[in-house]
């Protein structure tokens, strides 16, 4: 009998933890859940601002390309 109320006793124990942690278990998961909602809200934002930064260097490449002069084109050319 002693046995007996010694495993009773254990499982007391371990049911009294699970329910500690499935009482605190939602919480856990929403705070995580808020920080990956607020860690894809920074990511979008910073690929809006690398497409903008890109866009803005390819059009400095663009108008740095059409605006220096092509001599060797225009020696190699047979002037008519």
């Amino acid at each position: 009998m002693e046995i007996f109320g010694g495993f009773m006793m254990m499982l007391s124990i371990l049911g009294f933890f699970l329910t500690v942690i499935w009482f605190i278990l939602p919480f856990v998961i929403f705070n995580i859940k808020g920080r990956v909602e607020r860690s894809l809200v920074i990511l979008e934002e910073l690929d809006r601002r690398l497409v903008a930064i890109e866009a803005t260097l390819k059009a400095r490449e663009v108008a740095t390309v059409q605006e220096q002069p092509v001599h060797a084109v225009e020696v190699a050319a047979p002037h008519e």
